[in-house]
């Protein structure tokens, strides 16, 4: 009898130590989860565009809303953006940088005359979004359209069907045995879903089971893969053409999944194997919301089954993955699902419906979120333009884009339908659409490994991070360890060092760095003449594999068109130029050094013809010496009075090193304006300098001084400079004005804050062009709340 209790001890022991460390391996999943997604910060990005269609020589003005990806909260991390357009062969044919603050940011480019007629990809992004890759950057496609250009509306139509039918197992793997629910989605060559009707057969070209898409594509079927046997899918389109398709293989083993949408509050996840094993196989799940809310949990193989039940209000909003994982980590299967929002941001404007031309129009504007009892501060931009009869596609409103298309792969289509249409038979759509378009923001094995992962792109904190690299000018090798300085002729005077690493990098972190500008790029002349640097461009050159639609062109738009590129020409000749918001500089604005310990405006003082004169006749804390034919200047150390540094110190002219101290000594001073010192060692980054000598000409160009020719100058563009939109207000007499206004983007406001009762005011007058005019408004609160509205006005001709 003792033997059997101590027999019945030691199972229990055993079995209570198994379940211990069941307990611990849920908890650790859970735990290196959260570990991962706490550093792995991610932002998302939504832009929204004036206008869906454009002429060349247009502008497209854009309004950035940077998110964090997991709360859709503003992230103040990224303070540059950057915004491409793209062609269908990804080929940048505009790029340009803007600023952000606050996760937000705004601005305009101007479309060339030497783009086709076309659809183009809109992609924006930050530097930190590049860790995860080109399918998480903001896309949009626009139609651009090049009026001077003959198009062949034809071109298109001479090319051969094309369609594209994928299929998608549930969980992801066809298992023999074991059946499956396959979704599947089929695009013709405009990238748009098809309508057909199909059949699965088998290697004997028996039908196994008939299947035609629902919406855009998109459908299911169930299918047993039987042992030995292949299959296909033979579809008819309407036209009556066939095609055939290859279903994947269908493993010998391996897992399945299924879930079902048991009840209001549960879900059911089924596992079903073919294993064998003469233990108990642990599968684990875990769900997580955007790498939010994540949870995980334990069950035993039981028949080659196991079901695990998940309550469906610890799931957060929007789309939840639910992976499948064996007790290596590996996971087996994975599924997304989706749970609609309960709050939405419900924007409204009151507006009239008719106008006569240079009309003032008042527009209210409210904004308010669902269930919630008191109003926040939303954030909002506005877009009023002409809804002419040329057809162009629409962008997806921010709702859409936030909850659906930046969490799903590839490009999807109408992502607005599934939040306008609330019922059971679009959630089972949706549900579809979570099947066809898996998604992931980061790689599994990234989430348990024992070290973290070194993200390769620094987040743009404080400026923007122009990167290079030091070679060797005669073999290319990358440099090491190598002093290079990149400044540019600007006022304030502003320099930027960096030391090369290992693989020769350098990056410089630049603040305030506007416009376009040319900057000089060198190494320490006096000691290294062997290396040169390469700048890199900071725009990716990854792209995703979301298809742009083909462009169509109507005969029947050509008297539009006509209408429209006039009013264009008419609007670049007669309104002003776009205004450029320029804050006030001070006349004496501080250099990256600081205030100088010395500063002389040689004005001041009885001029001298030469620069060794005005030195040692003017400035103090300057020791001229001149060893071996050879100027040098010694500084005077501030702390330590008749005690002078024994090299050299940083020399500047109009804030660029010079290392020839003899070229400055050669300079006409009646070409420099001023002169500053300081008396001490500075410390700039990895460098010291003993002082600095700080000479300025008149008008910061350098005043015809010759850089040395090892100096590289090039151009680079900075950030955009903030430009203003122009809207003409006629409601100071100016009503009957001769010149003529035929603007067909009546305003664009990007940043408009709703008041604590969530309200807003915006007023603007209508054009000389009569016609049905769009009004898009975008919109989120500090909390992630989203909403947008699409409404419309007509304006008529006046009768005065």
């Amino acid at each position: 009898m003792k033997r059997i209790l101590f027999y019945c001890c030691m199972l229990l022991c055993a079995a209570l130590s198994a379940k211990a460390q069941d307990d611990a391996m849920v908890k650790s999943i859970q735990y290196r989860f959260g570990l991962y997604a706490e550093k792995a910060l991610q932002e998302k990005m939504y832009v929204h565009l004036d206008r869906p269609l454009y002429l060349i020589g247009e502008t497209i003005w854009f309004k950035a809303y940077n998110l964090n990806a997991s709360s859709h909260q503003f992230v103040d991390v990224s303070k540059v953006a950057y915004l491409e357009v793209l062609d269908a062969e990804n080929n940048a044919l505009i790029q340009t940088k803007f600023s952000l603050a606050e996760g937000k940011g705004d601005g305009s480019i101007l479309i060339p005359s030497t783009i086709a007629s076309g659809k183009y990809k809109v992609r924006c992004y930050t530097n930190w979004m590049k860790n995860y890759g080109p399918e998480y950057f903001f896309e949009s496609s626009i139609s651009i359209v090049n009026p001077f250009v003959r198009f062949d509306p034809d071109r298109l139509a001479k090319e051969a069907e094309k369609y594209d039918v994928q299929f998608f197992p549930e969980g992801g793997y066809l298992v023999q045995g074991i059946e499956s629910k396959v979704a599947f989605r089929a695009i013709g060559k405009e990238g748009t879903g098809i309508s057909f009707i199909g059949d699965i057969v088998n290697s004997q070209n028996e039908s196994i089971t008939k299947f035609q898409p629902e919406k855009n594509g998109i459908g299911f079927f169930t299918l047993k893969p039987e042992s030995g046997t292949t299959y296909n899918a033979v579809i008819k389109d309407g036209k009556g053409q066939q095609f055939t398709f290859p279903l994947p293989k269908a493993e010998e083993r391996g897992y399945v999944m299924q879930l079902k949408d048991s009840t209001n509050k549960l879900l059911k996840v089924t596992v079903t194997a073919t294993v064998v094993s003469d233990e108990p196989v642990p599968v684990y799940l875990m769900s997580h919301t955007r790498q939010l809310n994540a949870s995980a949990d334990r069950k035993y193989l039981k028949n080659n089954k196991a079901v695990f039940v998940l309550d469906k209000s610890k799931l957060g909003e929007g789309i939840s993955h639910i992976t499948i994982f064996n007790e290596k980590l590996k996971p087996l299967c994975e599924r997304l699902y989706f749970k609609r929002p309960a709050k939405e941001l419900a924007i409204e404007a009151t507006i009239k419906n008719a106008f006569v031309t240079r009309e003032k129009v008042n527009m209210d504007i409210s904004a308010a979120v669902s269930s919630a009892r008191a109003s926040e501060l939303a954030n909002v931009s506005v877009a009023v333009y002409l809804a002419d009869s040329i057809v162009s596609q629409p962008q997806s409103d921010i709702t859409s884009h936030l909850w659906l298309s930046s969490d799903l792969k590839g490009s999807v289509e109408s992502p607005e339908y599934y939040f306008s249409n609330n019922n059971a038979d679009t959630d089972r759509q949706l549900d579809n659409l979570m099947l066809t378009h898996g998604w992931r923001r980061f790689k599994w094995e990234n989430v348990f490994v024992g070290q973290a992962v070194p993200f390769e792109f620094l987040p743009e904190f404080d400026g923007h991070l122009i990167q290079g690299r030091v070679i060797n000018k005669i073999d290319s090798t990358p440099a090491k360890g190598v002093d290079t300085y990149l400044a540019a002729l600007d006022f304030p005077a502003r320099l930027y060092v960096a030391q090369s690493d290992q693989k020769g990098n350098v990056m410089y972190e630049v603040r305030k760095f506007t416009g376009p500008k040319e900057i000089t790029l060198q190494t320490n002349l006096n000691m290294d003449s062997t290396h040169r640097i390469e700048i890199a461009s900071p725009f990716f050159k990854q792209f995703a594999t979301r298809p742009l639609a083909p462009f169509v062109f109507s005969k029947t738009w050509e008297n539009q068109l006509l209408t429209r590129a006039i009013n264009m020409q008419t609007a670049n000749v007669f309104l002003p130029p776009v205004v450029v918001e320029q804050k006030a500089t001070l006349a004496d604005s501080v250099a990256f050094f600081g205030v100088p310990d010395e500063k002389y405006f040689l004005d001041d003082f009885t001029r001298f013809p030469t620069m060794e004169e005005v030195l040692r006749e003017y400035v103090r804390g300057v020791l001229v010496r001149k060893r071996q034919k050879e100027f040098h200047f010694r500084m005077v150390d501030k702390l330590l009075p008749n005690t002078f540094y024994t090299t050299d110190p940083l020399v500047l002219l109009d804030g660029i090193p010079i290392f020839d101290t003899d070229k400055i000594m050669e300079m006409d001073p009646l070409k420099i304006k001023k002169i500053e010192v300081l008396n001490s060692r500075y410390f700039l980054g990895p460098m010291t300098f003993t002082g600095i000598a700080s000479f300025s000409t008149y008008r910061n160009d350098l005043a015809g001084f010759e850089l040395d020719p090892k100096v590289t100058v090039i151009p680079y563009e900075g950030v955009q400079v903030q430009r203003e939109f122009y809207s003409p207000r006629y409601d100071k007499g100016n009503a009957d004005s001769r010149i003529p206004d035929f603007r067909n983007l009546l305003h664009w406001a990007p940043n408009i804050t709703t008041d604590a009762s969530g309200k807003a005011k915006l007023d603007f007058y209508t054009s000389d062009q009569t016609g049905r005019y769009q009004v898009v408004i975008q919109g989120i609160t500090p909390s992630g709340v989203s909403g947008s509205k699409t409404l419309s006005f007509n304006v008529g001709k006046s009768s005065l």
